[in-house]
């Protein structure tokens, strides 16, 4: 198994610096970025109000973001919250939102389209990246890795009822995979449907198996289609997922699904296991999320309501700030998700600028 590189901890200047750089002291000039075509720096007497929703892995981002805005204008009233991706953009595709948080790209069919027929406009900007990180106890010694297979035939469509771990090990076998799935309780804690996690790491993961194995979606209770089985402990809440992960101390072979930045901050209560999506084991880390080596790696996005932009100065300023120079790098030394690159950085800047 490939050694984690974990992201350096966390400098105590970095909350002094984002403070600095909301006041337009000298760790951010105040002058026009070229990329951006507009200040860096909040403006001194905006008020008003912004509306975010969305997104619970990108909540911790835009919330630090925020905090350090309000302390250059206070006067803008920012709420935050994070129900998840999908529940999100049914807010925002109703115009409801200034700005949606996410986790995955819009989809299509029943967000995009919905956001066509209401008539609101939208700007897509990738902030961070994240590994969707597969996680058991933090006390479970049983298992290091899972390949894709493993993971199929433990939480797909085809485990529903799978109660020991061990119960998935001919399906799991069968497609090829050559980990031995230990004879322990199997206790399974992870997102609903509402979130963008949930569905990335069913589209990724699950999916592709099922589909080629000709298995039909399942249907829930609420007549939903889903490629997972049904019988699992689900939560729109990290925290809560993060929790039943922990296990107990007569239960500590749990299973779930979250955010990097939610393993990060709790390692005494859960540890990562490394994923093998066809090229070997590998954990996710600030290293092999950045360089795309982690198969369950993907981009966080904030969307923001393109006429609510132009209408709003507040609006406006704050995301601004957000894509301004040293921002985001400064608050993922809070929260641990990994920066994108400096292209990366600057096609987003660029994406706005030209709105």
């Amino acid at each position: 198994m490939s050694q984690t590189t974990r992201r350096p901890a966390f400098a105590a200047g970095s909350l002094i610096l984002l403070a600095t750089m909301a006041t337009g002291g000298s760790a951010l000039a105040q002058s026009p970025d070229a990329s951006m075509g507009a200040l860096t720096s909040p403006q001194a007497g905006l008020s008003g109000s912004i509306t975010v929703s969305g997104s619970s892995t990108v909540q911790p981002i835009t919330t630090a973001v925020q905090e350090a805005f309000n302390v250059a204008s206070p006067g803008v009233a920012i709420s935050v919250d994070g129900p998840g991706t999908g529940d999100g953009f049914a807010l925002f595709c109703a115009g409801e939102l200034d700005i949606a948080n996410a986790s995955r790209a819009i989809k299509p069919e029943g967000e995009a389209d919905v956001c066509a027929t209401n008539g609101v406009e939208y700007i897509e900007l990738k902030v961070a990246l994240d590994g969707l990180s597969v996680i058991t106890s933090a006390a479970d010694t049983a298992i290091e890795c899972l390949t894709f297979a493993d993971i199929y035939a433990l939480v797909g469509p085809e485990s529903t009822g799978f109660a020991n771990w061990s119960d998935g090990q001919a399906l799991a076998t069968e497609l090829g995979s050559t980990t031995v799935l230990p004879d322990a309780p199997l206790t399974v804690t992870g997102p609903g449907e509402e979130s963008g996690t949930y569905d990335f790491f069913v589209e990724k993961v699950i999916t592709p198996i099922a589909k080629e194995r000709g298995k039909p979606e399942i249907m829930d209770e609420a007549g939903k289609a889903s490629f997972t089985r049904p019988d699992y402990q689900s939560s729109p809440n990290d925290l809560t997922i993060v929790e039943g992960v922990g296990g107990t101390a007569d239960n500590v072979t749990t299973l779930g699904w979250v955010g990097y930045a939610f393993v990060e901050e709790n390692l005494d209560r859960i540890k990562p296991l490394a994923v093998d999506g066809g090229k070997g084991c590998v954990d996710p880390s600030y290293a092999t999320i950045s360089d795309g080596t982690y198969p369950i790696s993907r981009p966080l996005f904030i969307y923001v309501n393109k006429a609510n932009a132009a209408a709003k100065p507040e609006l406006a300023a704050f995301v601004d700030y957000y894509l301004g120079e040293g921002v985001i790098d400064s608050v993922l030394q809070t929260v641990p998700y990994v920066a994108l690159s400096s292209e990366e950085l600057d096609a987003a800047r660029a994406t706005w600028a030209a709105r």
